[in-house]
């Protein structure tokens, strides 16, 4: 799905579990049509962009650096044979007609989104679920800012969706620090009420009527950067209050919190929330983990409840500083595969993604490169995990499983994406074809369906994150000495607080995996 922080589209995931996509009318503006036929690579439509691809041309029309006039034929082409060389499930792409409609809108952008979104396989998986529901398009710059920088669009904070049918319920995960949301006093646990915009207030949790939700999906999804809503919330405690809210460019912090708990029987847990594999992630790890091995942490309890994925090195080298150590001869990951990458077979073998424990330093990250990192050396880890928990984190998980290192689940069961991607880039748009399945040294990647928690607990949106009272951590924490579901944790909620695990409502960049 198209996506941008320049507002000039917007689809985005709808609160009646739709995808918003535009389509309707048109022609084929360069008259070629019918099905795609093959016939040389993808290098020899590179460049070559329709003339009303917005993001290949600067505001006064011109294109931009790098790129030629060219037709819709030509970029739908060129995403159609990177499709065919690129696809994990190359076999299965569809025979689409590209005369249709829906491929010839404009801006071409948004016909090519469609286009590509038809090449996907159209297999169900055994539990129904559709095989490919994660190959998508983002505008290249955005993708660049969002990876490298932790940019998105939005007001600032995480909704999780409880219900998205009316009546609604949709509640905050969490807010970024230094946001518009954060500056207002949202909080964890708030339900959004209404949301005024140009002077008409829409009632988010009873609307039916589409224009107002596609309004609602447009402004949690991707808004306009500058616009101004006012949304009403109620707390937890059954308080309600007015948050007038600018969109902007947010920037992320993928570790939230990082802290060392002592519990009763003196044991040091290192508590770490962490939310995004981006590249800032690497120097905070570092310096959460550092920390870590300075007071001398007897368990490590991971939250990654809300943690989508993002670059692999960044999960190997997480994987690592929980379980390797600084002497070769104590260290279980030394000499072992924390992911191997498996291609379509017109690439052969894949590659090899190792335990990595020194920085690769990459600008924004906030660390030198081939800065050793610390190490815990523990032989178990606790994981908060929701549906939200996707890809790398997965990755994480069964990597660390690969190396026989006793990973305990706590929460509901992960996204089930074992699957990988490559940005492809092509006139200022950006192509994710799901390019891999990885597999851990062990050679086992078949989780689709996700991993299921040894302990059953929904997201306590009653309390903060990071309270040693909130329903799956304070689970978490009893689990060492217990070996057993604290009941209590099972079923902690408080007075209108939630209790399900929603699905968080977020971009499809922000939960993958990225070489």
């Amino acid at each position: 799905m198209v996506q941008t922080m320049r507002g000039a589209v917007t689809v985005a995931v709808g609160l009646a579990v739709t995808v918003l996509a535009a389509c309707g009318g048109g022609s084929d503006r360069d008259g070629s049509g019918g099905p795609w036929t093959g016939g040389g690579s993808a290098a020899q439509y590179a460049g070559r962009c329709a003339p009303d691809n917005t993001l290949a041309h600067t505001a006064n029309g011109q294109l931009k650096r790098g790129f030629m006039r060219g037709t819709l034929a030509d970029e739908r082409n060129w995403a159609h044979a990177t499709m065919d060389a690129a696809y994990l499930w190359f076999q299965e792409i569809p025979q689409v007609d590209a005369s249709a409609a829906p491929y010839n809108v404009s801006p071409a952008e948004v016909a090519l989104d469609n286009y590509f979104m038809a090449l996907r396989t159209p297999a169900i998986t055994a539990s129904g679920k559709r095989k490919d529901a994660y190959s998508f398009t983002m505008p290249t710059d955005d993708w660049n800012a969002m990876i490298e920088d932790g940019v998105v669009a939005g007001f600032g904070f995480e909704l999780s969706v409880l219900a998205n049918r009316a009546p609604r319920d949709l509640r905050v995960a969490y807010t970024q620090p230094g946001s518009p949301a954060a500056a207002a006093g949202v909080e964890r646990g708030d339900r959004l009420l209404t949301a005024t915009v140009g002077g008409r207030d829409i009632d988010v949790i009873n609307t039916t009527h589409q224009p107002d939700i596609d309004t609602l999906n447009r402004l949690i999804s991707g808004p306009q950067t500058g616009e101004q809503v006012r949304f009403r919330w109620r707390r937890v405690n059954g308080g309600e209050y007015d948050a007038i809210l600018v969109a902007g460019a947010i920037v992320t912090q993928p570790v939230l919190q990082s802290k060392v708990i002592t519990r009763p029987d003196a044991r040091r847990v290192g508590y770490l929330l962490f939310n995004d594999f981006m590249t800032p992630a690497e120097g905070q790890l570092y310096a959460a983990f550092r920390s870590f091995a300075e007071t001398g942490v007897d368990d490590l309890v991971l939250d990654m409840r809300y943690n989508g994925g993002g670059y692999i090195y960044i999960a190997s080298q997480l994987a690592w500083m929980i379980a390797g150590h600084q002497t070769p001869g104590s260290d279980i990951t030394r000499g072992k595969t924390f992911e191997r990458l498996v291609y379509n077979s017109k690439r052969g073998s894949g590659g090899v993604q190792p335990f990595r424990s020194t920085a690769m330093g990459r600008s924004g990250s906030g660390i030198a490169p081939g800065t050793a990192l610390p190490a815990l050396n523990l032989k178990r880890v606790t994981v908060l995990t929701t549906p939200n928990t996707c890809s790398a984190s997965e990755s994480v998980i069964n990597g660390l499983r690969g190396v026989d290192v006793e990973v305990v689940l706590v929460g509901g069961e992960t996204c089930g994406k074992p699957y990988g991607f490559t940005a492809k880039n092509n006139c200022g748009l950006s192509y994710f074809p799901v390019e891999f399945q990885g597999q851990n040294h062990k050679g086992f990647g078949d989780f689709a369906d996700g991993f299921a928690p040894g302990c059953r607990v929904a997201d306590d949106l009653s309390r903060p994150l990071g309270d040693e009272a909130e329903g799956m951590l304070a689970a978490a924490l009893a689990w060492p000495s217990t070996q057993a579901c604290a009941a209590a944790a099972v079923t902690a909620k408080s007075q209108d607080g939630g209790g399900d695990s929603g699905m968080l409502i977020r971009l499809p960049a922000r939960s993958g995996k990225w070489l």
